[in-house]
């Protein structure tokens, strides 16, 4: 169940962080993808950080950001 929920939160972080940097989501698949690496980075940055993010919302959150920082180290890779 918890592989289920990972990858739901994954796909949901993908989509917003997508919609948050103006259009580069990749579809389902590559939101997913998107979403899970970034669940990864965003739970190694807050884990550097020592901050703790418990629980659906803070997992979703710590994968957003994670998301994120996913999309921009794309974007600038892809200008290059």
């Amino acid at each position: 169940m918890n592989i289920i929920l990972f990858l739901l939160i994954g796909i949901a972080a993908g989509w917003l962080a997508g919609q948050i940097m103006k259009g580069k989501g990749f579809g389902l698949v590559g939101n997913l993808i998107v979403g899970v690496i970034g669940a990864l980075l965003g739970g190694y940055i807050f884990g550097a950080l020592g901050v703790s993010a418990y629980g659906l919302i803070g997992s979703l959150i710590s994968a957003l950001v994670g998301a994120i920082i996913l999309l921009w180290i794309i974007g600038m890779v892809k200008k290059k």
